[in-house]
């Protein structure tokens, strides 16, 4: 299985672009961008890349930049005022992109556009897959099944961690929240970034404090198919039965779980969070609550609130957590879950009570944010 790509290509199809759109009467800027670099060779190509058409949509060797001398690269890109964008930089690939010392991928850049800009970057260390941490950080017993294959999806690893004193209570049973994108939830090792979402850590922690029960935790890993796996389509019909009716009945089949729907909740940020919402929405009678963190709730070809508003039945009985940033992507996927907010309020659903939605304004599109709001959510569902 091909190494997990960064957040920047997981979150690819998903960047909006409102790059080049001009408000009326107003007229395009310009970006240069810079970089310097003593740690290649001046004839290597260098490219950024990140949200919108102008960079590429996040492809990392299609806006390439062009060697200046003195070891600095440049290019100069034009957008649509007030434009948020997200970039990066790479040499032709994502194996291939620029790191810490450390190793690990930096995070991406941001950059509101209001007038014409310069920005310049150093780099001195490269992407190359030998600097990435050997071992894990894992707290707590966890299982693995490996590959676990489903018609219409790409085979995936799972990864379960079990509640401490799981074996020596052999006759409890346990609530089970299932997670997407599996390997970033607990393990450095593992995660794009190298930046886990430290849900075991939080889990031990909230039980310790007597704020949630004791829970088992599925996270299923993403595959290079991520955004079709986890948006509407005919792939995301196929992973979402794969959750619901093939992973669910071989966990509650393996471990001491509470099966009921009660029970049973999923949760996911980005396009995990609007796959987390589609679950419950289509898999009522499965789960009962989702946590979708900077969800992708209408974004590009994405538009989910529009299966909420012309829903006509009786008001579902589920809980929901909705939150969000406010910096880079986090701008271009408010509006969209602005909409399903109202649209769930206007299917009576109250804030405090079965809605829960926070908003963050100095939290990014990462790992760490989620990880860090990661207990309010868990609260909401298990105290």
């Amino acid at each position: 299985m091909r190494k997990i790509l960064c957040l920047a290509m997981i979150v690819a199809s998903l960047a909006w672009s409102c790059s080049g759109q001009k408000e009326k009467g107003e007229s395009a800027v310009k970006v240069s961008f810079s970089v310097r670099s003593v740690a290649i060779d001046s004839s290597a190509k260098m490219y950024v890349t990140g949200s919108g058409e102008e960079l590429g949509f996040w492809s990392p060797d299609k806006v390439a930049m062009e060697y200046v001398g003195n070891n600095t690269w440049r290019t100069e890109l034009a957008f649509g005022p007030k434009t948020p964008i997200e970039y990066k930089f790479t040499l032709g690939s994502w194996e291939r992109e620029a790191a810490g010392a450390n190793g690990l991928p930096l995070e991406n850049f941001n950059l509101l556009v209001n007038a014409d800009t310069a920005v310049s970057h150093e780099v001195h260390f490269w992407k190359d897959g030998k600097n990435r941490p050997q071992t894990g950080q894992i707290t707590g017993t966890v299982k693995y099944f490996r590959q676990l294959e489903a018609e219409g999806i790409l085979p995936r690893d799972v990864i379960v961690r079990l509640p401490e004193g799981y074996d020596e209570q052999p006759n409890r049973r346990y609530p089970v929240l299932y997670m997407h994108d599996g390997q970033n939830i607990f393990d450095p090792k593992t995660s794009s970034f190298g930046v886990d979402w430290q849900v075991d850590e939080t889990v031990d922690s909230l039980v310790r404090r007597s704020l949630i029960e004791p829970v088992i935790v599925v996270g299923a890993y993403n595959t290079t198919n991520r955004t079709a796996e986890y948006t509407p389509g005919e792939t995301g019909s196929a992973y979402m039965k794969f959750m619901a009716e093939t992973l669910k009945p071989l966990i509650d089949k393996e471990f001491r779980t509470k099966p009921e729907r009660e029970h049973t909740i999923v949760g996911g940020s980005s396009a995990g969070g609007i796959a987390s919402f589609m679950l419950l929405w289509e898999y009522p009678e499965v789960y009962s609550g989702a946590i979708c963190m900077s969800p992708a709730f209408k974004i590009q070809h994405i538009d989910y609130v529009k299966n909420v508003k012309a829903y006509k039945g009786e008001k579902r009985d589920f809980k929901i957590y909705i939150d969000n940033g406010g910096i880079g992507l986090e701008l271009e996927l408010q509006p969209g879950i602005d909409e399903m907010v109202e649209a769930l309020e206007a299917q009576g659903y109250k804030q405090g009570e079965d809605l829960y939605y926070i908003l963050d304004k100095n939290a990014k599109h990462f790992e760490s944010a989620w990880a860090e709001r990661m207990p309010e959510a868990l609260v909401f569902f298990y105290k």
